[in-house]
């Protein structure tokens, strides 16, 4: 019965995706379905809306984080610190090596801050829009950002997955983070040249930076417009919750509005909610977006797919799949099992926090060494989250920087971590003893 209930639900979400309609709908049937399977299992329609409540509220942290993220990109748009940046950044950029800049540079910022969505809202937009500057290919670009996101996310001592893998292994997260470091210098090493390469075909090498004008006859280019990104740095490397820094560096940026840039308060408050509006038609499309209603959509996701996780915790639904899984193993190397896991949960969860647990919960007897087992966790589901795109661990980024869903066949590092550790769990399994 669990394999049924979890068949309806995945072609409820492919019939979406070819279909071209709202993801929201298929998750909606999901919770349809999967409440349906509670009833079946005898459980009362109060205990079922019990376990509802109990999931939704383990992700009432990221719905909070979800709203400050669209009031900082509409905020930091509005302040002149994402045009003070570009506008500073012109005499640096070389068309032919940006996508490799662009990868770098997302992958330092989220290792500082240890949030891809963070990452996507800061400097991924900030790469986006420069790149848009340049006329650089979007998913490319987006490609970029995307896995240079989720680098950081994968290997930083702030990120709340690197976390969440080591509390669920029981393992130490210094350790975690030392081993991941080594097993992602190929696949780093990797991506960076297929972007070189990229880059040097997907340019023409030349670039019209007057266009960079624009944003100095719209804003008041000083430097304290930068203040608001210096105190993402600043306090990120202070260890302060991610929802302090970001409230701190919005409320920066709205005061740069109010005095510098000379912003109505008014339209200002509008902007937090709805977005930011350049008032020249030529910088409206490089600059406008962000605010609270940009992340409404996947705001609905998570709330929605986090109830399923209090659901399959107070059913049992997954109980009876781990002895498959175990099967799978013998026939898989305990590494191939659990990626194959992965994508599943991913498809499931529509979020890495979520497909993080179920992925834990269903393959935690695959792989007896714990520390491991972790670096299993790390190359396989943090990354293949990003890679499902109705999830929103590709689609908050995505839609933070406004890049195409197609950006994610291009997020060349998400691809790569998982294949090389694959290959080296392959070759670890047929050497000779």
């Amino acid at each position: 019965m669990e394999i049924v209930t979890l068949s309806l639900f995945l072609i409820a979400l492919v019939t979406c995706v070819f279909t071209g309609a709202n993801i929201l709908y298929a998750l909606a049937s999901g919770y349809i379905i999967f409440f349906g399977y509670g009833l079946a299992k005898h459980f009362t329609p109060a205990q079922l809306l019990t376990m509802t409540k109990k999931g939704i509220l383990t992700v009432k942290n990221i719905l909070i984080v979800f709203m400050l993220i669209g009031m900082i990109t509409a905020a930091w748009r509005a302040a002149g610190t994402i045009p003070m940046i570009i506008y500073s950044s012109g005499s640096l950029i070389h068309p032919g090596a940006f996508l490799v800049v662009a990868f770098l540079l997302n992958c330092l910022v989220s290792i500082l801050t240890g949030t891809s969505f963070g990452t996507g809202a800061t400097m991924g937009v900030i790469c986006m829009t420069i790149g848009n500057v340049m006329g650089m290919n979007p998913v490319y670009m987006g490609g970029a950002i995307l896995g240079g996101a989720f680098f950081g996310d994968r290997c930083s001592p702030m990120s709340t997955s690197a976390l969440l893998v080591s509390a669920l292994t029981q393992t130490d997260i210094f350790t975690n983070l030392k081993l991941m470091a080594i097993r992602c210098l190929v696949p780093f090493l990797a991506t960076c040249g297929i972007y070189a390469v990229l880059g040097s075909f997907g340019s023409s090498g030349e670039v019209d930076l007057s266009v960079l004008n624009l944003f100095k006859d719209n804003f008041n280019l000083h430097w304290i417009t930068l203040l608001p990104a210096v105190l993402i740095i600043v306090l990120s490397l202070f260890k302060i919750n991610v929802k302090k820094t970001l409230s701190v560096s919005i409320l920066t940026a709205a005061l740069i509005c109010l005095t510098l840039q000379k912003v109505e308060l008014n339209t200002l408050l509008t902007m937090l909610v709805s977005g930011y509006q350049a008032p020249d038609p030529a910088l409206a499309k490089m600059l406008n977006g962000g605010g609270i209603l940009s992340m409404v959509r996947a705001g609905c996701i998570v709330g929605l797919s986090s109830s399923y996780s209090g659901i399959f915790d107070g059913t049992g639904l997954l109980t009876g799949i781990k002895e498959q899984i175990n099967h799978l193993t013998q026939k898989l190397t305990s590494f191939g099992c659990t990626l194959f896991i992965s994508l599943i949960t991913g498809m499931i969860a529509c979020n890495q926090t979520l497909a993080i647990m179920l992925t834990n919960q269903l393959c935690d007897q695959t792989e007896p060494d714990r520390q491991e087992f972790a670096m299993t966790l790390a190359d396989t589901v943090v990354c293949t989250a990003a890679l499902i795109p109705w999830s929103i661990a590709s689609a908050v980024p995505l839609n933070s920087v406004g890049a195409p869903v197609l950006s994610i066949a291009a997020a060349c590092y998400l691809y790569l971590q998982p294949l090389w550790s694959l290959a080296r769990s392959l070759f670890k399994q047929r050497r000779p003893v």
